[in-house]
């Protein structure tokens, strides 16, 4: 007997006294949130804690965004940038670099060669300065924002603004490629020296957009 089949069978016997019971309701008694805000100050707080995470953190609204996305692509110098295909079109309206859109048949060599990519997103959330995208047209393949070095993400406040992790999981569709991006991607080794830009940007850009 493979160590598999026993622990397998220990599992079994462990259970073979509970009853079935697929339709039962999970309890979710567990804390939703710690503490009372406002919705000005859980937008506040994600500001806060995605700067925590060295994310740059900008505030605009509708009328200002386009112009806001111009001057941080133009202050990285980008060539390409790569948008996504429900990626609202005013948003890159006043842009000067060549837009690339993501298409299946692109290869990773080929997104490597981009610089920039701008996104929308799913939800955020303010307690652990998180963005989570979930593959919608606004947010494009999982790989896009894994593959340049710089990524701008654009959450809608106080919309897509949640409080907690609990509060995120009722908004999304575990079906769905959920993506969570808590800062710049940065990785340590058994050093503890830091290094970024390993599995994902190395810098993230993200704009409250009111």
């Amino acid at each position: 007997m493979s160590s598999r089949e026993r622990i397998l069978g220990r599992v079994r016997r462990a259970l073979a006294d509970v009853p079935p019971d697929e339709d039962a309701p999970v309890e979710r008694d567990y804390l939703r949130e710690h503490g009372e805000r406002t919705v000005e100050e859980t937008v506040d707080l994600l500001a806060e804690n995605l700067a925590d995470y060295r994310a740059v953190v900008h505030r605009a609204d509708s009328e200002e965004l386009p112009y806001l996305i111009m001057r941080l692509l133009a202050q990285r110098g980008p060539q390409y940038v790569l948008a996504p295909p429900g990626l609202p079109p005013e948003w890159m309206s006043a842009a000067d670099p060549t837009r690339v859109h993501d298409r299946a048949v692109s290869t990773a060599r080929e997104l490597d060669q981009v610089e920039s990519v701008v996104t929308g997103c799913a939800v955020a959330v303010a307690e652990t300065g998180t963005i989570v995208l979930d593959g919608s047209p606004d947010q494009g393949r999982r790989r896009i924002s894994l593959i340049p070095d710089h990524h701008i993400c654009v959450v809608r406040v106080p919309d897509q603004v949640v409080a907690s992790v609990p509060q995120a999981l009722e908004r999304l569709d575990p079906a769905r490629p959920l993506t969570w991006i808590s800062g710049p991607s940065a990785t340590s080794d058994i050093e503890l020296d830091r290094v970024e830009g390993v599995h994902g940007p190395r810098t993230l850009e993200v704009v409250l957009l009111r």
